[in-house]
């Protein structure tokens, strides 16, 4: 009777132990960047998409988020586990891929959208990159590692030749999409120039004297994705049933965006407290270079590079390598 007892008590102490051990966290943080490309992450936030999902999944679950100015960030906060889904450009997410290859094996979700990236100046002397000057300085989000700092350098190999794509780096520096747009209509700062990404780039070209240098899609030969959404493999594997709920909250708020773009508009002026008018907003997402999508699109034109440039130490065979499985359904490239 006694070893009766004890088996039955040691088969609810191990199932007990398991349970807890399948525990899913009950409390992540997401962290995404400024203007209207993390639309679907604000969706997901106003209307606490991750929860609703992560319910209908069993799981009660916390969601916290934050907004950096790049995805360099992102990265440290990932890798000390004070985050959980990061979202930037495609250079940074592929430099923490090939850096974690075969330790905590960082890989994106998803992309989030394609979109033009322009760099804009003030300078009525720079109609090319060969115009730049000591005297001129280029804001971007990340000096050497943001997706525009990468378009910069693939774009100055085009234009000067191999070798030459760290050209400009030293006129780069490092600020957010909404001050580099401060600094750059300013018309009193060093900095008259941006790297910049939808909708700063735009709000600035309306302003008397800017004019555009670069357009992203020109450097790639056609449209490209700028953003996608990653975390870690151990994540993924711990926490499957949140994983899974970010990811239809995802799949939900892209689905929301490309049926009604005016609501869309209205809920990104709503949060993000930009002055920009509605009219304005609405004919952004309306803009056929401007696609709400996961599907990765040129993601390997980056990679080729940044291999080719020694920014990362491993090359994947195809662009499936850097996604998770949910993802390598899609027509991606």
């Amino acid at each position: 009777m006694a070893r009766r007892l004890l088996s039955v008590l040691v088969t609810v102490a191990l199932a007990a132990m398991m349970s807890v051990a399948r525990a899913e966290m009950a409390e992540i943080k997401v962290a995404k960047q400024y203007g209207i490309s993390y639309l679907p992450l604000m969706l997901m936030e106003d209307q606490k998409l991750i929860e609703k999902y992560a319910k209908a999944a069993g799981v009660e679950v916390s969601v916290g988020w934050a907004t950096f100015a790049g995805g360099n960030v992102m990265n440290d906060a990932l890798l000390s586990n004070s985050l959980q889904f990061a979202s930037g450009g495609v250079a940074p997410f592929v430099t923490l891929w090939s850096r974690t290859r075969g330790n905590l094996d960082v890989k994106a979700i998803g992309a989030i959208n394609s979109m033009p990236l322009y760099l804009v100046t003030r300078n009525p002397n720079v109609k090319s990159l060969a115009d730049f000057t000591e005297k001129d300085r280029i804001g971007l989000p990340a000096v050497k590692v943001s997706i525009q700092a990468i378009t910069l350098q693939m774009a100055c190999e085009k234009a000067f030749g191999p070798g030459q794509q760290n050209r400009l780096d030293s006129l780069t520096v490092t600020l957010s999409h909404p001050d580099a747009m401060q600094a750059l209509l300013s018309g009193r700062s060093e900095v008259d120039a941006h790297f910049g990404s939808p909708p700063f780039q735009y709000q600035e070209l309306r302003n008397a004297g800017m004019h555009r240098v670069v357009n992203s899609y020109d450097v790639l030969g056609g449209p490209a994705t700028f953003n996608v959404v990653w975390t870690s493999s151990k994540f993924r594997a711990e926490n499957p049933k949140l994983y899974g709920a970010f990811g239809k909250a995802l799949d939900d708020a892209i689905a929301q965006i490309n049926r009604d773009k005016r609501a869309a508009a209205e809920a990104y002026l709503r949060m993000s407290k930009d002055k920009d008018t509605l009219q304005d907003i609405f004919a952004m997402l309306n803009d056929p270079e401007i696609v709400y999508t996961t599907t990765p699109q040129n993601v390997m034109k980056y990679v080729d590079f940044m291999f080719q440039s020694g920014a990362i130490k491993v090359k994947p065979d195809g662009w499936k390598d850097l996604f998770f499985p949910d993802a390598q359904t899609l027509p991606g490239s």
